[in-house]
């Protein structure tokens, strides 16, 4: 089955162009330790918005930091809330999705009510409101983002559920005198994942998006430490003067948030059976 997904995976040029952006990426933040040029939080003030150049190859801020190396050490904030948040997104959708599928009735009511509930609510004006009443900090975020981003799943693992726990094996586990965990765990879930992986890759790539915009807001990443957002938020008031403060981190947003997109749709492609049909 992996090896099936992987071939057709591989044919989808713009796809694996996006794989392969993502891994630098994630290499880049990995080892920004190693490969920073300079200290992401030092302030030097005889090189204050210095244009780019081969000492500072991206240019500096108003406080005289290099913009590369807090761009590197962003990166790894921005991955790391990207990926925080989707696992407590879709752990959260999962287990809501599991149970409303899988007994259905009253509790699948009750539960796809309470994701209708949340879906009523703008997802980053709802961020927002919570934000402003706690305390701003990484972890913050990413607990946020997460739990206001698993209606989806929920939808996605429930139906996928639906379709499956009719099926003869199923029905030949509960027989064995498996219980419903295991029947969920071992027999169902594995067989209802393939679309959680595809909305686990656009969800990434929303997560980053998010926190960038909090940021630039003031409501993400708390300075000194380096974001993509909070970059750009310093950028706007130089925008005239210092555009290297906008374009590149901007650039680093598009980039990622696209690569991911294009990894997703190749992953939804690479795993849909009525391709494969359509193609034999």
């Amino acid at each position: 089955m992996i090896g099936i997904v992987w071939r057709r995976f591989k044919k989808n040029r713009l796809s694996m162009a996006g794989l392969c952006v993502i891994s630098l990426i994630s290499l880049m933040a990995v080892f920004a330790p190693l490969i920073s040029p300079y200290d992401a939080t030092s302030v030097d003030v005889y090189n204050v918005l210095s244009a780019p150049d081969r000492s500072h190859i991206l240019g500096t801020d108003e406080l005289g930091r290099d913009v590369l190396t807090r761009m590197l050490w962003g990166s790894r904030i921005s991955l790391t809330v990207g990926f925080v948040a989707v696992g407590i997104a879709i752990s959260i959708g999962i287990l809501i999705g599991s149970l409303a599928g899988f007994y259905g009735g009253r509790m699948d009511s009750l539960l796809m009510r309470f994701v209708d509930i949340m879906l009523c609510f703008p997802t980053f004006f709802l961020i927002l409101a919570i934000i402003a009443v706690v305390e701003q900090s990484i972890s913050t975020i990413m607990i946020v983002i997460g739990f206001t981003g698993w209606m989806e799943v929920s939808r996605l693992v429930r139906a996928e559920i639906l379709t499956l726990k009719e099926r003869d094996f199923v029905l030949a586990a509960k027989a064995s005198g498996a219980n419903d965990f295991r029947v969920i765990t071992r027999h169902i879930l594995p067989n209802a994942l393939s679309p959680v992986f595809v909305s686990a890759t656009f969800g990434v790539a929303g997560a980053i998006l998010t926190e960038s915009g909090l940021s630039f807001l003031g409501l993400g990443v708390v300075p000194p430490a380096p974001s993509w957002g909070n970059i750009l938020t310093s950028g706007k008031d130089y925008i005239t003067v210092a555009w290297w403060l906008s374009v590149f981190p901007g650039l680093a947003i598009l980039i990622t948030v696209l690569s991911y997109n294009l990894v997703g749709e190749g992953l939804r492609d690479a795993l849909d059976p009525r391709i494969w049909r359509s193609e034999k």
